[in-house]
């Protein structure tokens, strides 16, 4: 049976913004157990005590671009509209049923003019980690890092080529005394100095974005791209990093000194990594090594001839240092060129008769060459800690950590695109939306438990399975952060 609405749009009830909110409401969870108070410490250099019209509060400005990353309102035009009738969106703020919103504007220029080259973004996304930690739902003994790529706002047909300075490596200086060392072991003179001028190289540079790089990668979308370098806690897969760069740029480049920052900056005692086969580089290998962190790292198949021989197939002999060929002749050392690698080399005499030469080498002078870095020995090692049970226990979590991040940040985020232009913009957006991934899960989590624990506390005839619950989550894997 139909039945007429009565129309109340302009009735005049008693109700107050907080029986409008859901009481499961997620901006319910997120404000229970996320504190947001110390952004006014952070922020509070930035404004004057005694001059000036008044202010929107931080906290709030903060707060509304938090919701817009949490709910994947990728405009802040947009976003404001939101805020103006959603209740819960006005409840979290703390603004009543009638008060005006602040424009978008006001966001964009506080971007421009008051945090523009300030470090807040990176704080905020700090202290939401160090809040995780001191509930102990970080730990930092397992880490997994990745990239993914965001969209540039910029026209792929509008760039110009140019010709730049390749960047310095930060490892280079390590490698020039590893070299120096192998062919002073090796009865080699040392190499002349380098050269003054710096290697260039030519890219295409976007008119609209300069900063974002052009990604051409086997299985990837071409065009001008970010990258965001990635790094997922292994416990409860909160994120600990999150760094952008140029699409242009290699996974490998920057994360050994990410992985510093993060160890400095959070205390973290790193016992293991998971990485994918972009990061299985010499100087990565070594250096998760100087470090004593066990690496779990994947390999990716080289590029070879059709019909040519691998080279795994020609083993290395490390006590007479030699490469041995499969029809069991030597390849001895000839020299360490300056980028870290030996050179081997065969007998032309030997090999101009051999049946496998059309295999084994195209080189004219029957000839076969194999390159061995200085650092091989540590990859080697890292190839026997992928195969190893607790290798493929670690890397195996790859895909449920920092690729499942990834996929939500994405899919629920809106952090397919870059909103903005400029590299420290699309770095603020990162670590703002990184921030409210955790805080999101950070509260869904919590606010599980607390209710779980409620459930037990009714029940008198579970009290010691309440107490012992209790403890193992407080002492032992989380914290709540409150007594009650």
């Amino acid at each position: 049976m139909l039945k007429n609405i009565e129309q109340k749009q302009v009735t005049i009830e008693l109700v107050t913004i907080e029986e409008l909110v859901p009481k499961n409401h997620l901006l319910r969870k997120i404000d229970k157990f996320i504190d947001f108070s110390f952004i006014s410490e952070e922020t509070k250099h930035l404004y004057c005590d005694n001059n000036g019209r008044p202010a929107i509060d931080p906290v709030v400005l903060f707060k509304m671009l938090f919701i817009g990353y949490i709910f994947g309102i990728r405009s802040e035009r947009q976003l404001v509209k939101e805020i103006q009738v959603n209740m819960a969106y006005r409840w979290f703020l703390g603004f009543g049923i009638k008060d005006k919103i602040p424009d978008a504007s006001t966001i964009s220029q506080n971007r421009r003019r008051r945090f523009n080259g300030t470090t807040v973004a990176q704080d905020i996304f700090d202290n939401i980690v160090l809040q995780a930690i001191k509930r102990k739902m970080v730990d930092g003994k397992t880490l997994y890092t990745d990239s993914t790529h965001l969209k540039a706002n910029a026209n792929t047909r509008k760039f110009v080529d140019k010709i730049v300075r390749s960047n310095t490596k930060s490892y280079l200086s390590d490698l020039d005394d590893a070299v120096e060392e192998d062919r002073s072991n090796h009865g080699k003179k040392s190499l002349k100095p380098k050269p003054a001028s710096t290697p260039v190289k030519r890219i295409k540079e976007s008119t609209t974005d300069p900063d974002c790089g052009f990604m051409y990668r086997e299985g990837k979308p071409k065009g001008f791209y970010y990258l965001d370098h990635r790094t997922v806690d292994g416990k409860f897969n909160l994120i600990t990093d999150s760094y952008i760069t140029s699409g242009a740029s290699n996974d490998s480049v920057p994360y050994l000194s990410r992985l510093d920052r993060q160890i400095k900056r959070f205390e973290l005692n790193v016992e293991a990594v998971g990485l994918d086969a972009g990061y299985f580089t010499a100087h990565i290998c070594k250096g998760l090594e100087d470090r004593d962190i066990f690496g779990a790292i994947s390999y990716r198949r080289p590029n070879k001839r059709n019909g040519s021989m691998a080279k795994r197939l020609y083993k290395y002999n490390p006590e007479v240092d030699c490469y041995v060929c499969p029809r069991e002749h030597e390849l001895h050392y000839r020299t360490t060129d300056r980028d870290g690698f030996r050179h081997y080399s065969s007998c032309k005499n030997i090999c101009k008769n051999c049946d496998l030469l059309s295999q084994c080498t195209t080189n004219q002078r029957c000839v076969k060459t194999i390159t061995r870095h200085v650092w091989e020995d540590a990859k080697e090692r890292m190839t026997q800690n992928r195969l190893s049970p607790r290798g493929k226990r670690l890397y195996k979590r790859r895909k449920e950590t920092v690729e499942r991040s990834f996929a939500d940040a994405k899919e629920l985020h809106g952090h397919r695109y870059a909103r903005m232009r400029g590299l420290s913009k699309v770095q603020e957006q990162s670590l703002l939306c990184a921030a409210c991934q955790n805080m999101k899960k950070m509260a869904l989590i919590l606010s599980a438990i607390h209710l779980f624990l409620c459930v037990f506390q009714l029940d008198k005839t579970q009290k010691k399975a309440h107490i012992l619950f209790r403890s193992n989550f407080a002492f032992g894997r989380i914290d709540l952060g409150f007594s009650n």
